[in-house]
């Protein structure tokens, strides 16, 4: 009874009520006047067919545009007005506006240092021209002198990041897409609050809807209020906006320029183990410290200026920002990363070059599928093996595709997906791609002590990518991402190991488990259809 009555009280029932209502509303409309004059019903119909029609000729996913033409022309009469109310999946012109501040700001601080780029082409042409992509098409550039840490879990991912924060001696950035009161935040705010009291410079960037059920409404107030900087993304206003399927899903954390964390590890206690919902949480990240963290601190900056515009030209970041590298090529760093005289064996060891790093962005911004690119470059160029952990597996054509046909010509494809779910249609959906790719030699696990929420894929031992990108439409086409390509990095051979142990506890499906009853059957098809819409 309490939770029913929180849940009505809940700023997401509210949301939830006044979007059904305004649906209904405007169906409702559309229908009557539809019914009572035929001149309006033709104008409407004839609207339909002009939008199916243009729908069929956009560059844009064939399945989102299947999954928007059956339902307008199956009802003509408010079909086209509901996509044109509802449809249209890029940026409002405003939010797109505002980020193209932010990124024009900082386009100049992303620079390829050409002698890398020539270093990584002569090891291996491959991997050069798939981080030649990123380059061109994600203003990412790739480096050496950086090392990366995997973590393994929440719980590794947490004790890693608090002992981090507590070393701040200039600044932190936090980009969430979830941020929830608990043990683990609490314990981060602690801190936060703390290194402001130092002098250390401290913004935090949260999802609004992300959020919507784990803060207190205009909570960035009250963290305003403490000394934080602080800014909510895209704040959701229910009155037929289109702003709910834009959402910022990156977890980016930067301290003092010289170090950086990502992966699929929100700031909520679910994901250390503190709260299980879906049995053992098993999730994953990765830490990197050198020059390649440059990334990502443009990365949230590209974010922050997008929402408030307090930088107003690039130098102000690359003076207060950048490392010492980024100013003075003659050295590597500054060696006050640490004020300590203990660490200087740890100092030495920073150092040391491991592969190249490239962490980078994508946004719905463009017509560049950044995130799918990244995963469809390490499936069609592997040689041996391809591993695979993802919490949703709602995949295109063009993913379908590859996965079946690297499996084909004899590449040992593996993906691993949760065994017990987070949202269940969901994850009807996800088993409806099974049998096709188990037909094609795929081997699909499902991690049976609980939920995988880990987003990564490794190759041949040598190339792979770790970060917040889901291996589904709105992960893939609709969200603000990230993540960090690995390539000859030791951190490939930690991340396979964990795979491997993932796979010891997790089922392989068999191709005859995938025969469902004629209703799930039934209900997976029309999922399908409809599955780039979810």
């Amino acid at each position: 009874m309490k939770k029913a009555l929180h849940f009505l009280s809940s700023r997401l029932f509210a949301i939830s009520f006044i979007i059904l209502l305004q649906f209904f509303w405007s169906a409702l409309l559309l229908i009557k006047i539809g019914s009572h004059a035929g001149e309006v019903r033709f104008v409407l119909w004839c609207l339909s067919v002009i939008i199916s029609i243009w729908l069929l000729n956009k560059w844009d996913n064939p399945a989102y545009k299947l999954a928007w033409i059956i339902p307008i022309l199956m009802f003509p009469t408010f079909g086209g007005m509901l996509y044109l109310l509802f449809g249209n999946k890029e940026p409002t012109r405003r939010l797109r506006k505002k980020l193209e501040y932010g990124y024009a700001l900082s386009k100049p601080l992303l620079i390829q240092k050409k002698e890398v780029r020539d270093k990584l082409y002569q090891k291996d042409i491959r991997i050069g021209r798939q981080s030649e992509y990123l380059i061109k098409y994600a203003n990412c550039p790739v480096y050496e002198n950086t090392i990366s840490k995997y973590l393994e879990s929440g719980e590794a991912y947490y004790t890693t990041l608090v002992e981090e924060l507590k070393r701040a001696k200039k600044f932190i950035f936090l980009e969430f897409f979830i941020i929830e009161k608990g043990m683990m935040w609490d314990t981060i705010l602690d801190i936060l609050l703390m290194k402001i009291r130092e002098g250390v410079e401290v913004r935090v960037i949260y999802d609004d809807v992300g959020c919507v059920t784990k803060l207190p409404y205009r909570y960035e107030k009250h963290l305003t209020e403490l000394g934080i900087k602080c800014v909510s993304f895209n704040q959701f206003i229910p009155i037929f906006s289109l702003a709910l399927n834009h959402r910022d899903h990156r977890k980016i954390v930067v301290i003092d320029g010289h170090t950086a964390f990502s992966g699929g590890i929100n700031l909520a206690d679910e994901y250390i183990n503190e709260v299980k919902r879906f049995g053992h949480w098993k999730d994953t990240g990765i830490m990197i410290k050198g020059e390649a963290v440059w990334n990502f601190t443009v990365m949230f900056l590209q974010m922050w200026n997008s929402i408030i515009r307090t930088d107003s030209h690039f130098s102000f970041y690359q003076y207060h920002y950048a490392p010492d590298w980024f100013q003075k090529q003659n050295r590597v760093w500054n060696e006050n990363v640490y004020a300590t005289e203990e660490k200087k064996d740890e100092k030495k060891s920073f150092w040391e070059n491991d592969g190249f790093v490239q962490p980078y962005g994508d946004s719905p911004l463009d017509q560049e599928i950044v995130g799918e690119n990244v995963y469809l470059n390490l499936i069609n160029q592997a040689k041996n093996y391809v591993y695979i952990t993802t919490p949703y597996l709602i995949i295109d054509n063009e993913m379908m595709t590859a996965l079946c046909l690297a499996a084909k010509r004899g590449v040992d494809i593996r993906i691993m997906t949760p065994g017990i779910p987070d949202k269940k249609l969901t994850f009807l959906l996800t088993e409806s791609y099974y049998r096709q790719l188990i037909g094609a030699g795929v081997k699909i696990y499902e991690y049976t002590p609980g939920f995988l929420h880990a987003k990564m894929m490794i190759s041949d031992d040598e190339v792979g990518t770790v970060g917040t990108i889901n291996l589904d439409y709105r992960s893939l086409y609709l969200h603000f991402e990230c993540g960090v390509f690995l390539y000859a990095t030791k951190t490939i051979l930690d991340i396979k190991e964990d795979m491997i142990r993932i796979m010891k506890v997790s089922h392989q499906v068999e191709e005859e488990e995938c025969q469902k009853n004629w209703f799930q059957s039934l209900l997976q098809c029309i999922l399908r259809v409809f599955a780039p819409l979810m």
